[in-house]
């Protein structure tokens, strides 16, 4: 401080100063600089020495906050992962990726995503448009060919819901009654069955809003490279069927090994390939102790088992007709309720090896709750969707947005029924 009181001193002499005054005048761009040097030492040695004090004056902004951004669910997340070709910035799979996806657990990728060309992508769409029908569509086609996230929650779902509902949706948009729809109308069933409309939670991943201006290898299958074609729901259904005949095929090789039958314990660890329960370690106890070495499960027995969990929902239902409660269920009862819920029987061959698997307790009968838990986790393939309708919600959820689509579509036409 003895410093700064001796260059006001200075200053103070050299104002009283005719001389200095004069000097003044000859250069004025000096003066101006002089105060300036004065005033900010001053302040410089004032927070020197009273670094704790602040200025009346001083406005501090607020820092900004970082927006976190949406948390990704684990389909999209799960959809990121198998998605091997970008276009306009946006990952699509492939059918090759889709199925991939279905099949194992996790994606070993060590290369890029490839970027593709519009050239390309108009590759992809006129082969889509050419492909044939049948139960190796997707195999057929390959890399060669574009699925979005809509389309893989759409698809995701034709894999483990029974057919109905989607006749029930397809109808409600089938305005004339001709059991046809056109590429607009397809869109909006894509968007009512692949997707919720439920709110989603804060700080959650945002509804999906995709652009109808790509064409993807679904609309060029359905309507042609143009897109002007109809959709006949013979051909539809025909789809559904050879796409969950498709995946269950390459399951069935995959766990058989490539063989023609599979074995027990191949079945249960397919039962069990997906499953996220605390009693995992005594489940696979029990295959190892209670399913003998030897016997085999053919793949129409795997695939009347693969129908019984994609009509899961009616199967508890009728669970509760023959019961009468959630309580353990013997293999007679079992059986009764899944002919029931699905019009078909599971042998014996497949009812002991599930008994045998997740009969805990050894009184030959089952935990309903415990094994419609296991069950729903195999179908979800380990994808479990926080803050989303169960089975039972399922049907409210496509009938109220089947009604809502056809209500958009009808105007103020009134209802076709």
């Amino acid at each position: 401080m003895a410093a700064f009181g001796r260059l006001v001193s200075v200053c103070r002499n050299a104002v009283r100063s005719p001389r200095s005054v004069i000097s003044v005048a000859r250069h004025r761009a000096v003066g101006p600089a002089i105060v300036g040097s004065v005033l900010g030492t001053g302040l410089i040695c004032y927070y020197q020495y009273l670094p704790n004090r602040t200025l009346p004056f001083a406005v501090y902004a607020e820092a900004p906050k970082e927006v976190a951004a949406p948390a990704l669910s684990a389909r999209k997340v799960r959809f990121i992962q198998f998605a091997s070709v970008v276009y306009e910035q946006e990952p699509y799979m492939t059918p090759r990726d889709f199925l991939f996806s279905v099949m194992l657990e996790n994606v070993d990728r060590k290369l890029q995503k490839k970027s593709l060309t519009t050239q390309e992508v108009n590759h992809m769409l006129a082969t889509a448009s050419k492909a044939l029908a049948g139960n190796e569509l997707f195999r057929t086609i390959g890399d060669d060919g574009l699925i979005s996230y809509t389309e893989y929650l759409f698809l995701l779902t034709i894999l483990t819901k029974p057919h109905i509902g989607f006749h029930i949706a397809f109808r409600m948009l089938d305005l004339d009654g001709n059991e046809q729809v056109d590429k607009k109308e397809f869109l909006k069933l894509k968007k009512i069955i692949g997707t919720s409309k439920k709110r989603a939670p804060q700080g959650t991943e945002k509804p999906v809003v995709e652009g109808d201006g790509v064409n993807t290898t679904l609309q060029a299958y359905f309507f042609g490279e143009r897109g002007e074609n109809k959709l006949q729901y013979q051909d539809f259904h025909r789809f559904m069927v050879d796409l969950q005949a498709e995946v269950q095929e390459m399951e069935f090789l995959q766990f058989s090994k490539g063989m023609d039958t599979m074995r027990r314990e191949d079945f249960a660890e397919w039962l069990l390939h997906y499953t996220n329960e605390e009693d995992n370690e005594a489940y696979w106890e029990n295959m190892r102790k209670r399913i003998p070495a030897g016997q085999s499960i053919t793949f129409e027995e795997f695939k009347a088992f693969c129908l019984f969990t994609n009509n899961l929902e009616d199967f508890s239902f009728s669970m509760k007709l023959v019961t009468g409660a959630n309580r353990p269920v013997g293999m007679a009862q079992f059986k009764r309720a899944v002919r029931i819920a699905t019009g078909h029987d599971l042998s014996d061959n497949v009812l002991d090896t599930v008994f045998k698997l997740f009969d805990m307790d050894g009184d030959k009968c089952l935990s309903h709750k415990e094994f419609m838990g296991v069950m729903t986790d195999r179908i979800r393939r380990g994808l479990k969707v926080q803050h989303q309708s169960g089975f039972s919600d399922y049907w409210k959820c496509v009938k109220r947005e089947t009604l809502k689509g056809a209500k958009e579509a009808l105007g103020d036409t009134g209802c076709p029924f």
